[in-house]
This record gives structure tokens, sequence and C-alpha cells, in this order.
């Protein structure tokens, strides 16, 4: 009943809500949710004094004529974004995968819009809270919906799943990310196969990778509508030539016709993320050329995969998230890169509990007697094991920061790479 209550609330303001309450600008509906380092209980009066018509809350002791008393904020939340996702009778692709999500999702989304009123996730609201709310800010007249799903517990992308009721899945790689969470990469696995246990239950489409063993192998024998993309022999789309300068530029057979997609980005990562992008585009029918605009003007930001170009340095922004393997292909496609001057500036990977100080001493094996590339590292972990390796480190961004001014780096080639949590575009102002 609550649930119903707060869904016509939400249809008397036009879907309005909002979970921050210093971004009320009037009218809306304000969800007070909990999180590790908050609780949005406490600021269910600040809202409704700002402008809210109501608050939904789960502590008894904030309770107002304007609240809504629930017993789980978060799953109210998830309750109405379903029952209001059940009103759109439209493509759905869900986008899981360790690495190339939102890089993925963003290209997508330009491509298809060629065609449809496309709706996706912003920024990287992709996760229990994030997807309920990209779910419920899907305009009526949408025609296609682009679900960016993360997860770092087991569980969680089934959650998801429930809530969006993809059509269409897309796993884009299987890494070692989060493995506090997963435990192991096998953990990994079974979490990012609950996207394909879910689109074979539905009956839907898979689009894969087909030089990904891992992906083709929990594929198997599947009943699912497979859509195999960078497949040798594909008739619908093979790649000629890649080359990077050094971001990627893709020379592709299509239908028999080649294309040249000049990207801004960089890494042969990348490619599996263009392919991907053009599968999808090519199964639903977008022109080739439509595609080649819509790749040639996207430009990542938000530190994935960034090119800046300073007064004095060009940079590679890579510094929004790190993982093992995302990590390790960012300093391979560097160092293939052609040119002297060229550094890295590496911070630490977060969220590998027991695996923590394994990975980095990988990362650090991988730089060692590397002669073509000046080595910075940053970070407790790194820190901790970079005199081993003879490498420049420092324990923190601020010991780093005060470094890069008392030694100004120019002329050169950075590569940056880090975890979100280390905060390492601070430091882009000073290269």
């Amino acid at each position: 009943m609550k649930t119903d209550t707060i869904y016509k609330i939400l249809e008397t303001n036009g879907f309005s809500l909002a979970t921050d309450s210093r971004n009320i600008a009037g009218g809306e509906l304000f969800f007070a949710l909990k999180g590790e380092k908050f609780n949005g209980n406490l600021f269910a009066a600040d809202a409704m004094k700002r402008g809210a018509i109501a608050a939904v809350i789960d502590d008894p002791g904030y309770k107002t004529d304007n609240t809504i008393l629930v017993d789980d904020v978060t799953v109210s939340l998830q309750a109405v974004a379903l029952k209001y996702r059940n009103n759109f009778d439209i493509p759905v692709l869900a986008i899981a995968g360790s690495n190339g999500k939102t890089t993925t999702k963003e290209m997508l989304a330009r491509v298809l819009s060629n065609k449809y009123k496309v709706h996706y996730t912003r920024g990287n609201l992709n996760n229990h809270i994030g997807v309920p709310l990209t779910l419920l800010a899907c305009p009526q007249d949408a025609e296609f919906m682009i679900v960016e799903m993360g997860a770092n517990h087991k569980g969680e992308i089934r959650n998801l799943c429930r809530m969006a009721q993809p059509g269409y899945g897309l796993v884009t790689n299987i890494g070692r990310a989060h493995l506090e969470g997963f435990s192991s990469l096998e953990g990994v696995l079974e979490a990012k196969s609950e996207l394909y246990d879910y689109i074979e239950a539905m009956r839907g489409w898979i689009f894969y990778n087909e030089k990904n063993n891992l992906l083709r192998n929990v594929l198997g024998e599947r009943a699912v509508n497979k859509i195999p993309y960078n497949k040798p022999g594909e008739h619908r789309l093979s790649v000629i030539r890649v080359k990077h300068d050094p971001m990627m530029e893709l020379l592709a057979d299509i239908d028999g016709e080649e294309y040249t997609f000049k990207t801004s980005l960089f890494g042969n990562y990348n490619l599996e993320n263009l392919l991907a992008c053009l599968s999808v585009g090519l199964y639903f029918d977008i022109p080739a050329l439509q595609m080649q605009v819509a790749i040639e003007e996207y430009e990542p930001d938000n530190n994935r995969s960034q090119i800046l170009k300073t007064c004095r340095n060009t940079l590679i922004c890579d510094s929004y998230n790190a993982n093992p393997d995302s990590m390790s292909k960012a300093i391979e496609s560097f160092r293939q890169h052609p040119g002297k001057n060229k550094m890295v500036i590496l911070g630490d990977m977060r969220e590998l509990g027991v695996y923590e100080k394994e990975e980095h001493e990988k990362i650090l094996r991988e730089l060692s007697g590397t002669d073509d590339l000046n080595v910075i590292l940053v970070g407790k972990v790194f820190n901790s094991l970079a005199s081993a390796y003879d490498m420049l480190s420092f324990g923190t961004r601020d010991q780093l920061i005060q470094y890069l001014i008392d030694s100004p780096v120019k002329d050169s080639l950075i590569l940056i790479k880090a975890s979100r949590a280390m905060g390492l575009e601070k430091i882009y102002g000073l290269m």
C-alpha cells in the first residue's frame, strides 16, 4: 500500500524526487536514503523546509504530518521504480562488466540517438540506488533505454535486472574488480553471469565478444539469442586495421564497405568497447555513416581515458577508477605508444581485500626494468612496496602535489591512473 501512495504522489508532481535535501528546488518528494556515512532521515525536516512536498523515511523518530514511514527507504524507492518501469514497452539494454561499461554506454547512447529517443544512465548511477533513479528519470516518450549495472557483491545484478527488466544484455568483460566483495575472480564471474541468467529466462538477446574466452564459456549452450562481435570471419563487422596516435582509429569493414572511425579514446582495450557499440548499432539498423559521425563526436570526460592538453604536457586522465586488469591494460597500451618523455603516475587500487598486496606487486613487476617510462607511485599500498623496486613513491596525494610543485614536469605524455578515492584529478592543474 505504501508503494501505491508514494507512486501517486510522484504521478502528481511529475515524478520529481530528490535524495539530497540540498538539491531541492520545490515540489519534490524526498527519499531519506541511508548509507555507511549518511542518514537521510536526519535531513527530512530540512528537505521539507526547502520545499519538498513530503519525505519518505524509515525512522519513526522523524515522523511528522508530511512524512511517509516505510520499513526501508531504499526498498521503497526500488519498488516505485519497478512500478514505473512497467509503463514502458521499449527496448531496454543492460550493460555490465568489470571495465568499459560507462564508455560503451556513452558511445552507444549517441549512436542509437540517430534513430531513437534514448534514455540512459547518467554518470555512474549504476547501483541499487542509481538504477531506480535512472528508471524514474525516464521520460514518457522515451523509445530506447540503456541501463548501466555495477555491482560489488553477488546478487546485486540480479536485483537490478528485476527492476530494469532488460530484454538485451551486454557484458563488456570480466576481470579482477571489486575482489573485496566478490572474494575471487570466480565470484566476479558468477556475479556478471546474473545478467545472462536473467536474459536467458526472458528469452532475450545477448551481445558478446567472441574473442573473450570467459564470456564465451559462460554463455556456453545457454538457450538465449546470441549476437557475437569481434568474431573472425564475421560478415557484418570486421576489423581491418587499428592505429593509435595517441587516440584510437579503427578501419572496419561493415557490410562489404570500408569505414574509418576516428575516436577520442586512448588504449587498445577500448577497441572492445567500440566494437560492442558498433555491433549493437548494426543490430538496431543504425547506418554506418551515422555511427561514424556519432563516434567521432564523442569525447570522454569525467577522467575516463580523457585526453587533456596543457601548456606543458599531454595528459591521459584515467583516474576515475582502477582495478588490476584495467591498470595493466592501460600500462600495456601506453608502453606501445611511440615517443619519448613518457611518464605514468599510478595511485592505489581499492576494494581488493586480501588480494591488495599481491595485485599491487603484480603492477610493480610489470613496470620494473622499464627504461621507456618515468614512474611515480602514490598511495599507502604502492608506497609500502615501491622501495623494493627502486621506484619514486609518495604515501599521500599531498606529498605528490608538493613534489610536482618543486619539480615541474614538461614536454611529456603522462598516463594518470588510480582508483577514484585517490582523487588524482587534483594534480591535473600542476601538469
